[in-house]
């Protein structure tokens, strides 16, 4: 490392003022201190202010919380391929198919967003921020493996510009940067996000009879709709080679079809975990958010008028990406509420959204992507009212 260190130091004067790369210094220093750590101290003088955490490691601990889904995502998509086929395949085999399959996928994404990152650095003259790092991985873990990396790399692109970017740039953006990127998806192409064909990779065989490649909530709408009761359905699906798919059991750990990273509530918990440890994300968003879910699912049991709003309560929160938005997206920093009572409600209101859209409107089975970005949008006014009763309620003090 002395060595990168050293052939750093000689390239420097050529990106300072007065060199001739000086309009890339920002590029050179993006590079820089995510090989090393930066040469700042503290001035002598004024305020000391210390903290074990910056921007960086906080984005990197994000990513590494985020790692069990992407190396589960990988097994599970070649798991899917031979399970449609109707092959034999060894674990190794199951892993190296995902790989090749995820991998671009995630190369892709980085590269869109770090070059259009790169570019506003370059023209406002400003540091390149972390803040992708995060985003460059969410991005490939909530679409399917089937997607075409053209549409990755442009919904990453329009994602990075119009939901942080226009905004001033990381820490700025109103919107979860990752989960626009789906919505894009989703409106612009939903022929590729959505339906049984596109959640397994399926190359140039053919499914054996029996597997439909339906995700567990496409299959739960499907059972409400012929009045079949929805838990059977989702257990059997009235075909041998899906027999058992979708048990809860295997919901939980994430043997279905679906999106890369959101599958296994397992994978997503430990992400939770290493998240909570180290303080990154609010348990509070978290807890609200599955127990508004929970609550809603229970009411929607109560009030059922069909077998999907029959299904018990404890299937939403394994079912589709619901675990992993609340636990990656509603915890964003930046778009989620900052107030800490305003967090109780941000997460209720997303938890509760989600089980409405999910039932109640069949154009959006998943929910919780329109869930997290309405609530977004809202979350500045639920700060603003929480910092407003609480103004009111220091004012009676004063005044008794």
């Amino acid at each position: 490392m002395k060595f990168l260190r050293d052939l750093l130091d000689q390239q420097k004067p050529l990106f300072q003022k007065g060199g001739k790369l000086e309009n890339l210094y920002y590029l050179y220093e993006a590079g820089e201190t995510f090989l090393f750590s930066p040469k700042h101290t503290t001035a002598p003088r004024g305020a000391q202010v210390k903290d074990a955490i910056d921007l960086k490691r906080m984005m990197i601990t994000v990513v590494i919380a985020m790692i069990p889904c992407l190396l589960f995502g990988i097994y599970n998509t070649g798991h899917m391929h031979y399970l449609a086929v109707g092959e034999e395949a060894s674990f190794g085999d199951k892993f190296v198919l995902g790989l090749t399959l995820v991998l671009p996928i995630v190369l892709v994404a980085y590269a869109a967003g770090g070059l259009v990152e790169a570019g506003f650095a370059v023209v406002r003259k400003h540091p390149i921020n972390e803040g992708f790092l995060v985003t460059g991985m969410l991005i490939p873990l909530v679409v399917p493996a089937t997607t075409p990396l053209w549409q990755v790399a442009l919904a990453t692109v329009f994602a990075v510009v119009i939901a942080k970017e226009v905004f001033g740039g990381t820490g700025m953006n109103i919107l979860n940067v990752a989960m626009t990127a789906r919505a894009f998806l989703y409106f612009a192409y939903p022929a590729q996000i959505s339906g049984d064909q596109v959640w397994t990779y399926l190359g140039d065989k053919t499914p054996v009879d029996g597997f439909s490649g339906a995700t567990a909530l496409a299959v739960a709408y499907q059972s409400g709709q012929e009045g079949v009761d929805a838990v059977s359905n989702l257990g059997s699906h009235n075909a041998s080679v899906m027999d058992g798919m979708f048990s809860f059991t295997n919901m939980f750990f994430g043997f279905i079809p679906g999106s890369i990273g959101e599958t296994s509530t397992l994978m997503v918990l430990l992400g939770a975990a290493i998240l909570l440890f180290t303080g990154v994300a609010s348990w509070k968003i978290m807890v609200s958010a599955f127990g508004g879910a929970y609550i809603m699912a229970a009411v929607m049991q109560l009030l059922a008028v069909n077998e999907f709003m029959a299904m018990p309560a404890h299937y939403h929160l394994v079912m589709g990406g619901i675990a992993f938005g609340i636990v990656f997206m509603a915890t964003d920093p930046v778009s989620a509420a900052q107030t800490e009572s305003g967090k109780w409600v941000y997460g209720l209101l997303i938890g509760v959204l989600t089980i409405i859209i999910r039932v109640t409107n069949p154009a959006y089975p998943e929910g919780i992507m329109l869930a997290v970005l309405f609530m977004n949008v809202f979350a500045p006014l639920i700060d603003h009212y929480v910092v407003k009763a609480n103004k009111k309620r220091r004012l009676q003090r004063a005044t008794v």
